[in-house]
């Protein structure tokens, strides 16, 4: 959601006491700003804010195109025991509490480039200013003593370009969509926005009961009845299967269509890179809103337990397989926590809203759309008149 504008700059400059001071707390790249509790990458030449640019993967600078390398580590990003007493304190598992400054449902900044007034609502932490287009981004959240800190982010690979030309193709296949939601450059909100998930490595262990078919054939009836019928001879069977997962992502948040979302799998996990706001300057961000535990759930639901599913199956044999009973243990149960690039496209059409996403690294178009009514009549009548056509050569033939 693009951040709601608050009120105009009030001076070209930010104040005096709003200037920024350097950021001895973490080691973080950019500037950071006490009064405001935020972050942004000047540039070293003209003194604009830099932005991340997905085609070369360098922070670029608008006005005067200059261009900053991101440091690269060899680090790794290391994982969570779930069930450690860090991520499972407290009934909110890591998630802020209402009563949190961090997690009020707006919050106002003052740009410290233009001295405009932009508000933060919900779980937004990365923006732009409404007025000069400068990135800005939240600490509070992140430093929330409540708050996970993000372990990864996977950097947007697809640029505003690509991401266009790829919902065009997408749009245009639509044939019964109308005419005016595919003008959604005029109609729609089109976003690059890193959304919040968890990634879980485990092994499964699952102890299971059912019965194995077997099939058989038999020939039954007398004379011009004679025929073969299959049967199955079913047995009891018990066991115990291993599955090892790894780089399962979930969604973590909440308010899009987590259907289409997830249907933007597989995400390259393992291309994950040690987190830094400067992959996030000038693109929108969230942090989570659900927890890892919770996050952990979804895991299972969306491919998890199918997996393991159809490992029993295997491990049952036979021709046909029934699951009485099926329990699993995870051991270890390991997360992180990663920001994953979409490209968000809004547009509201006939009074009601309808999302497009992207994924920022493949490019996989994923969506929903509205019908024409129109032209699915059309089409309708089109057909009819097509059947009619052919049924009046055929008479005319005979």
């Amino acid at each position: 959601m693009p951040p709601r504008q608050a009120g105009p700059p009030q001076d070209r400059r930010p104040p005096a006491a709003q200037a920024p001071v350097p950021d001895s707390r973490s080691g973080r790249a950019g500037q950071y700003h006490a009064t405001e509790d935020t972050r942004t990458f000047p540039c070293v030449n003209c003194g604009a804010n830099l932005v991340f640019d997905p085609a070369t993967g360098v922070l670029r600078c608008p006005s005067c195109n200059s261009t900053r390398e991101i440091a690269r580590t060899d680090a790794r990003i290391g994982l969570h025991d779930l069930r450690s007493s860090e991520v499972a304190a407290g009934s909110t598992r890591g998630l802020l509490s209402a009563d949190d400054p961090a997690a009020s449902d707006e919050h106002q900044v003052v740009c410290q480039n233009c001295g405009g007034t932009t508000v933060f609502t919900g779980t937004l932490t990365a923006t732009r200013c409404p007025y000069c287009a400068s990135p800005i981004q939240r600490d509070d959240i992140q430093d929330a003593p409540k708050t996970l800190p993000v372990d990864g982010v996977i950097p947007f690979g697809v640029d505003s370009k690509q991401a266009r030309q790829n919902i065009e193709k997408w749009i245009s296949s639509r044939w019964f969509a109308p005419t005016e939601f595919k003008k959604y450059r005029t109609l729609g909100s089109f976003s690059s926005v890193y959304f919040s998930y968890f990634s879980y490595d485990t092994t499964a262990y699952t102890r299971y009961s059912g019965q194995r078919g077997d099939d058989y054939t038999v020939v039954v009836g007398e004379g011009d009845d004679r025929h073969t019928e299959t049967r199955t001879r079913w047995s009891h069977v018990h066991g115990e299967v291993v599955d090892n997962f790894k780089d399962v992502a979930a969604l973590a948040n909440k308010g899009i269509d987590a259907e289409r979302v997830e249907e933007l799998k597989p995400w390259p996990i393992q291309t994950a890179r040690p987190f830094t706001g400067e992959y996030l300057a000038g693109h929108l961000a969230r942090t989570y809103e659900i927890g890892p535990d919770e996050g952990f759930q979804i895991a299972r639901r969306e491919e998890i337990d199918a997996r393991i599913t159809s490992t029993v199956r295997r491990d049952i044999g036979g021709d046909k397989q029934r699951i009485s009973s099926s329990e699993s243990r995870f051991n270890p149960l390991q997360f992180r926590y990663l920001l994953l690039p979409i490209w968000l496209l809004t547009v509201v059409y006939d009074s009601k809203p309808f999302q497009v996403y992207i994924n920022g690294v493949t490019g996989e178009v994923q969506g929903s759309r509205p019908y024409s009514k129109t032209k699915i009549i059309s089409a309708i009548v089109a057909a009819l008149a097509l059947i009619a056509a052919i049924v009046i050569l055929v008479q005319a033939v005979r």
